[in-house]
């Protein structure tokens, strides 16, 4: 089928016997056409199948009014938060959003950025893949001061604002709990350390031990791609283990609980012969038998944080400070996976929460 010809302000000058600034003051609600010559023009418009053309409009004005989002995975609970954070306060303030996903590889990574640079977004949100080790492909937008703000999985000595946990407290805050419990040989199942999450919560749970004297031994270390198969994997090297952990810290919920399930298939009781606890209090936390200690991450508020950053620097309200660090407020969430003693649960929800 042959495609029919973009109605043009031509052509609707033709049809009306006007001229084609008449007709594109009139679609752009200028003071100088009447309101009964505008609403003409724009009847005439809409019957006509014409679509204003935003795109080389924003391009006279040095504006796309797009948000460009990069983010590792969209199979997350944690990223599914964050975009809706995002999106709401984006949409709010007039700006549409472009998003992919990096699928946890740096050159992956590197084509998104440079089709969000050629896609002339006026602002750039991202968390790092897995491999990313060379941030150069973020430098067509430093060298054009298009805004870069980095979130969870965050870039430190660029100029960017980088939005996330401490991820340090939040490590520290989970061995400890873990050694409250009586555990004494607690195993850390985490992802590639060149991540700031990762090694900043395996150096909260190094300060943890050391505090409690309790030696460090890295065979109770094991660094993974946090996915199924490396939980069943990580699970039976601990089987492994002489002496076996009592605890296990696992920085990712859904590779805590296939853990979890792979050591009651081995006949392990959990908590009573090894204590779990989680990360990102995701929906499957709550789901599992027994329920899941985790760090509850904010997703939703740290979308809509990143993003209130972003449009308020976009539209002059506050702009960002060269290498800024916006720090969110986590917790601890206690449940049953965790409670080797008979510790109470507090609230409505069956958890114990501990803020910090």
């Amino acid at each position: 089928m042959k495609n029919r010809k973009e109605t043009t302000i031509y052509d609707i000058a033709q049809k009306l016997h006007i001229s084609p600034a008449t007709v594109s003051r009139a679609l752009n609600n200028h003071i100088s056409v009447s309101k009964q010559k505008q609403k003409q023009i724009t009847e005439a418009a809409k019957s006509m199948g014409y679509r204003s053309n935003l795109f080389a409009r924003n391009l006279r004005n040095q504006r796309t009014h797009t948000i460009g989002v990069i983010v590792h995975t969209l199979n997350s609970n944690f990223i599914a938060s964050v975009l809706s954070g995002i999106e709401k306060i984006a949409n709010k303030a007039g700006y549409n959003l472009i998003i992919s996903q990096s699928q946890e590889k740096e050159v992956k990574e590197m084509a998104n950025a440079a089709t969000m640079f050629n896609s002339r977004v006026d602002g750039l949100i991202v968390s790092l893949a897995f491999d990313t080790n060379n941030l150069s492909h973020f430098d067509s937008f430093f060298d054009k001061a298009i805004p870069v703000i980095f979130f969870d999985r965050i870039s430190y000595g660029k100029s960017s604002t980088n939005v996330a946990i401490d991820n340090f407290k939040a490590g520290y805050q989970v061995t400890s709990h873990l050694i409250e419990q009586g555990c004494k040989r607690i195993a850390h199942i985490t992802g590639n350390l060149s991540r700031n999450v990762y090694e900043d919560r395996l150096k909260g749970y190094r300060q943890s031990l050391t505090e409690h004297n309790i030696l460090f031994d890295e065979n109770y270390v094991i660094v993974s791609n946090m996915d199924e198969q490396s939980a069943i994997e990580a699970a039976k090297h601990l089987l492994t283990l002489q002496p076996m952990p009592d605890g296990i810290f696992v920085t990712n919920d859904n590779c805590a609980v296939v853990c979890m399930q792979a050591l009651k298939d081995a006949g392990y009781s959990i908590p009573g012969d090894i204590a779990i606890a989680g990360f990102n209090n995701d929906i499957i936390s709550r789901m599992v038998d027994p329920k899941l200690t985790t760090i509850n991450y904010p997703g939703q508020e740290m979308g809509e944080i990143v993003a209130h950053a972003l449009v308020n620097h976009l539209e002059g309200i506050a702009p960002l400070t060269t290498t800024s660090n916006i720090i969110i407020k986590s917790e601890l969430i206690i449940r049953e996976s965790s409670l080797k003693k008979n510790q109470k649960i507090n609230n409505h929800n069956g958890n114990t929460v501990s803020n910090f």
